[in-house]
């Protein structure tokens, strides 16, 4: 996987961030999701490059081969805004003070949560099959609470830990022919990990608790995104089945918002590489 890129593990403070970076031009950070890590991007970021782009895809604070801090009862170690600042400093540490930024899944909240705080160095903004946590909790229904019944199992204290890690292989699943046999190798491995499975619980408990507080605190003060934002949304998942059309929602956040739906399941960067690689070459392209 990757080849051509380099990976380097960066300290960022309170957290080390692992990070895998290669190509030239305008540089594209790329944001996981749960439960993957950055190999998820493996047949994304060989093409952005291909097309002109330099592309960073660190592992999420806790995910992966990334470290943070011990849990704390606030839960604010894993905030969104803790591990967007993260990111800002490992953009900044290999020498991108201004870049374009996407999200999948979790990471499209730590996505939002950078271009909120840190408006000055994103240019372009795409979020993958996500919207604010905020408004997913706000239309919280039975259908939601039982289709995503794991934002709120994954919130409970302790049980969630040995729950899983008991059995982390029949917990997380993955097929190694769809997913590519390295990426799924290492994302098994890190699952394994009873640290990495902590600080993904930690990522889901504060997303119910600290990061709907950040999010609801930027409503009441009128803040938006700033920077052109495209949302694209996997056609064969249940984010448009659930809300209706996702433009509409992510309107109400920023004021230039364009997008569409893309033929996959969830994992998109897995199981459509290449319209999602054109619809992220084409909108960073833009302009």
């Amino acid at each position: 996987m990757f080849e051509g890129f380099e990976s380097r593990r960066i300290d960022v403070g309170e957290a080390s961030i692992f990070t895998r970076f290669g190509g030239g031009g305008p540089a594209v950070l790329l944001l996981h999701g749960h439960p993957r890590t950055s190999a998820t991007w493996h047949r994304v970021a060989p093409a952005l490059v291909e097309r002109g782009f330099t592309v960073v895809c660190p592992d999420l604070r806790g995910y992966g081969r990334s470290r943070g801090p011990a849990p704390t009862p606030d839960h604010e170690g894993y905030s969104k805004r803790a591990v967007a600042g993260d990111l800002v400093a490992v953009m900044r540490s290999l020498g991108h003070e201004r870049f374009l930024l996407a999200g999948h899944d979790r990471g499209g909240a730590v996505a939002l949560r950078l271009v909120l705080d840190h408006p000055e160095a994103v240019s372009r903004f795409a979020a993958l099959d996500c919207l604010p946590i905020s408004e997913h909790l706000s239309r919280t229904t039975a259908t939601f609470a039982t289709r995503w019944w794991h934002w709120f199992f994954f919130a409970q204290p302790d049980i969630p830990e040995r729950v899983i890690n008991a059995d982390p292989d029949s917990w997380y699943r993955g097929d190694p022919e769809s997913m590519g046999r390295e990426n799924h190798d290492e994302w098994r491995e890190a699952v394994r990990n009873p640290d990495v499975v902590r600080a993904m619980l930690e990522d889901y408990r504060a997303g119910l608790t600290v990061d709907r507080d950040h999010e609801e605190a930027d409503r009441k003060a009128g803040r938006r995104i700033t920077c052109p934002t495209l949302v694209l949304w996997s056609l064969r998942d249940d984010l448009e089945e659930l809300y209706g059309d996702p433009l509409e929602i992510w309107r109400d956040w920023a004021p230039d918002v364009r997008g569409h739906g893309i033929d996959s399941g969830h994992h998109v960067a897995e199981q459509a590489p290449e319209p999602l690689t054109a619809s992220l070459a084409d909108f960073f392209g833009a302009g």
